[in-house]
């Protein structure tokens, strides 16, 4: 019987180069993810609370201001609602007052409407009185009166014309009458005269073609007050073809107001005379 041999070197080879690693231990990669977890889940939970912490912070600013602007919204409608109130109560007495005085009102208006009725009685009772005096002194003029077709007014008497002259001719004609071209220096003889002159162009006293500013007849210095001027006047308008020299003379215009126009223009004209005892 033949025996078999074998080679055992070449098992052994075999078994050297297919000879599995030795297992590598475990226990400290355990460890390792025992820890990692806990350590990850703290630091995301850090992380949470950091984020919800500032969050947290700027809600909370952003509610104080939105708190703050929400306190100031009500203080001024407050303050509103008090002012609408007092205003309201204002008003209330205001209309109170307006309604207890209608009836005064309305009697303050009826007096002078009878002043005024009163004035032109006064004016007329006058007027009759000096025809009167006239009468019995043979047209001599009394004490107090105007001549015949000459008004009262305050302390002095008017001429209204109805024939035109120009300007030098209508002072030289008042003149000649113991009067001037009327000088207006007040409010009531203003009224007074545009009254009576309304809707006709009339000369009036008021000139600057002595020394180029504006005077009235007996040379006292005007001064100027541009509401009693239509709109744009004096202009010393020098296209007027009326000869030499610009607007050198003032009239009142249909309103009332005054114009300065050429000396040369013929129109009416006011006198005035200060006789009356005051």
């Amino acid at each position: 019987m033949t025996t078999e041999y074998h080679d055992d070197t070449e098992d052994d080879s075999s078994s050297f180069w297919n000879k599995e690693p030795p297992p590598v231990s475990l226990s400290g990669v355990s460890r390792f993810r025992r820890w990692l977890f806990p350590a990850l889940t703290a630091t995301v939970i850090l992380i949470l609370i950091i984020a919800l912490g500032a969050s947290s912070t700027g809600t909370s600013s952003r509610l104080w201001s939105v708190e703050k602007s929400v306190s100031n919204l009500t203080e001024s409608l407050s303050s509103s609602q008090q002012l609408t109130r007092d205003t309201a109560r204002d008003v209330h007495r205001l209309k109170f007052s307006v309604e207890t005085n209608r009836d005064q009102l309305a009697s303050v208006s009826d007096a002078l409407k009878q002043l005024s009725v009163l004035d032109s009685i006064s004016r007329t009772v006058a007027k009759l009185r000096c025809s009167l005096e006239r009468l019995i002194n043979n047209g001599s003029l009394a004490d107090g009166c105007c001549p015949l077709d000459w008004d009262i007014f305050e302390t002095s008497c008017f001429y209204f014309s109805r024939t035109p002259k120009t300007w030098n001719d209508a002072r030289d004609w008042c003149n000649g009458h113991e009067s001037h071209l009327v000088i207006l220096t007040t409010d009531e003889e203003w009224d007074f005269v545009t009254h009576h002159t309304a809707g006709t162009f009339y000369w009036v006293g008021l000139t600057d073609e002595r020394t180029g500013k504006w005077e009235w007849v007996n040379q006292t210095p005007y001064v100027m007050n541009r509401r009693r001027w239509r709109p744009g006047q004096p202009d010393s308008w020098t296209s007027h073809g009326l000869g030499p020299g610009d607007e050198d003379c003032a009239h009142l215009h249909y309103d009332g107001r005054l114009n300065d126009i050429h000396c040369s223009t013929m129109m009416r004209f006011v006198c005035q005379r200060h006789s009356l005892r005051s």
